[in-house]
């Protein structure tokens, strides 16, 4: 699988059946220059190599400009490394990136994204994942500031018994338009992947789920889990799901949800009941919902930091 970005000269819309819900064009801003010619970035992890504190990079986005970073994740059989990837910037900005991982066997990565990129920045990450045999992917993103991202994964596994594990929380309000689209491809008997997301409306905001696993025709034994739920606090707000199985081996356990509402009344209810204020108990209930995805994240700096980022985020709607 080949590294992608998009092309500036040849955007998708929303009559391609994979972008119906993001307009692209119509939100990248106008008269962007080219950022200067912007070095790849390659992270290669020989055999057996065990990273011992998490590596970080960090992406800035500057007005005016189009931004087209490529990074590129080598694991070589039995490595591991644990990598945290920022963005952020100021200004209106169009950051354009692609991703490649590729994992050897028994590599295992867990890599951790956060999008705080300017209000009136544009952002669409592609990610192309391989893995072999015996390898772990675990990805958890978190988007939280830009007018538009699109936060699209594509991942293959190769190799029996592979593993990849995609989670992440999307706190969005105001006009904010907040796209993730997955597809993971079962190649191989024995795969595992999961797709768990969880996304969070306010104002006019709106969020986009659409996560797909495909499992060819090899790959029995394969098991494959998506769910996505989202909570409206505001009755303008939409979140647009869809959910995909394409299934061609006969043994699988393959299964897909999703959910989107309001605060349920019952549990308010109860907790003011017990004393809590209106407030205190939204903040409660809503915060229970984060958790269970960030709950997900190993290293428990890092699931420290998601929660703190989404408590400040949740005290500046409820």
């Amino acid at each position: 699988m080949k590294i992608q970005s998009l092309s500036p000269d040849n955007l998708p819309t929303p009559k391609q059946e994979e972008w119906k819900y993001t307009n692209l064009p119509k939100a990248i801003p106008d008269g962007l220059t080219r950022a200067p010619d912007e070095a790849e970035i390659v992270i290669h992890k020989t055999r057996g190599e065990v990273g011992g504190k998490a590596e970080e990079i960090l992406f800035t986005g500057r007005d005016g400009l189009l931004h087209s970073p490529v990074l590129k994740v080598i694991l070589e059989e039995g490595a591991e490394l644990t990598l945290v990837e920022r963005h952020e910037g100021q200004g209106s900005y169009w950051k354009n990136m692609a991703v490649e991982i590729s994992l050897a066997a028994n590599a295992k990565l867990h890599h951790y994204r956060i999008i705080e990129d300017a209000a009136e920045a544009v952002a669409t990450l592609h990610t192309s994942i391989t893995q072999d045999r015996d390898s772990s992917y675990s990805g958890f993103y978190i988007i939280q500031t830009p007018q538009l991202v699109r936060n699209e994964i594509h991942a293959v596994l190769n190799g029996e018994n592979a593993e990849c594990d995609l989670s992440g929380l999307n706190l969005l309000k105001g006009k904010q338009h907040g796209d993730t689209t997955i597809v993971v491809e079962h190649k191989a008997p024995y795969g595992r992947s999961s797709q768990f997301f969880r996304s969070i409306l306010d104002d006019e905001a709106r969020g986009v789920f659409q996560g797909k696993v495909h499992v060819h025709q090899i790959a029995q034994k394969t098991d494959g889990y998506q769910l996505s739920n989202a909570l409206l606090l505001s009755a303008l707000a939409e979140m647009d799901t869809k959910p995909e199985l394409e299934i061609y081996a006969d043994d699988v356990k393959c299964s897909h949800g999703a959910t989107c509402g309001q605060l349920d009344d019952e549990p308010l209810f109860y907790l003011r009941s017990r004393g809590l204020s209106e407030g205190e108990a939204r903040m409660l209930l809503v915060q229970a919902f984060v958790d269970e995805v960030a709950d997900k994240i190993v290293d428990e700096d890092m699931r420290a930091l998601i929660k703190s980022k989404a408590e400040i985020w949740l005290q500046s709607v409820l």
